[in-house]
């Protein structure tokens, strides 16, 4: 075993970009919720560096991308044009139906005015319901296991270690994905974004796990991809291990500090 499981009595895993790569069924999801609002799709490599803090900001994310260039026009520029002062009809679309308020104006600069809402509440409320109805038809179609997975998995079941579930994801789709890999029955505990008021980077969810299983939380190991791993497993205590091949919003999970890095799940065992 890695040195970094020394003395460690449970192990806590992220999922996406961690277990998973999921953002190919991700990003045909908000593709095909900003669709259903006329709006251009952002694609998988976008989509790859916004996950991590849940569905909802995964959505905000979108939506401000996909409305961006409503906020670049000039101050000669009539609102609804784009730079050249072509319509943009996909924003007047929306526009009426859900809020969209002028863009936010740029100084000379190229500042942003403080005017820098680009659409209100309910359309971001309207997105991430066309999200999630469009993601739960089949969270796993073109999801994969990224390699060692499985076998890192076992081998801490074989050696009698409680394994644990700790993702931002909303928790209706975690079993979907587990029962696709035929996981289900690998995790003691799960826990989704939506199961507590806070999820990570809050310390509340290792601590909530390290409680239930009645283990110190010097004990417990945090495995992650993102720096959102790395800080809540701080917070909590945790001894904290990152893999180089997640998400994380394009930056080194290096940076983040954790107590040790793997290429591959497969090193821990």
């Amino acid at each position: 075993m890695h040195p970094i499981l020394d003395g460690i009595e449970l192990v806590a895993f992220d999922l996406d970009g961690t277990l998973i790569d999921s953002v190919p069924d991700l990003a045909l999801a908000v593709d095909a919720a900003l669709a259903d609002l006329g709006l251009p799709p952002p694609g998988e490599t976008k989509v790859r560096d916004w996950v991590g803090n849940g569905s909802l900001v995964l959505m905000e994310r979108a939506l401000r991308c996909a409305i961006q260039a409503y906020g670049e026009a000039s101050p000669d520029e009539a609102p609804g044009t784009d730079r050249r002062g072509d319509p943009m009809p996909w924003m007047a679309s929306v526009a009426p139906r859900e809020g969209v308020t002028a863009p936010p104006r740029r100084s000379v600069a190229g500042k942003a005015s403080p005017q820098t809402q680009i659409y209100d509440n309910a359309l971001l409320e309207r997105a991430h319901a066309a999200f999630l109805e469009h993601y739960g038809r089949d969270p796993g179609a073109h999801t994969r296991l990224y390699p060692g997975v499985r076998e890192a998995l076992d081998a801490l079941r074989d050696r009698g270690l409680p394994l644990a579930l700790v993702t931002n994801k909303p928790y209706a789709f975690i079993a979907p994905i587990l029962d696709g890999f035929g996981l289900s029955d690998t995790f003691a505990l799960c826990l989704g974004g939506d199961s507590l008021p806070e999820k990570k980077p809050d310390p509340a969810p290792l601590l909530h796990v390290a409680a239930h299983f009645g283990v110190s939380p010097s004990a417990c190991l945090m495995v992650g991809d993102s720096r959102h791993d790395i800080a809540a497993g701080r917070a909590a205590g945790f001894r904290t291990l990152s893999v180089t091949y997640g998400y994380n919003h394009g930056e080194p999970v290096r940076d983040s500090g954790p107590d040790g890095v793997v290429e591959s799940l497969s090193e821990l065992v």
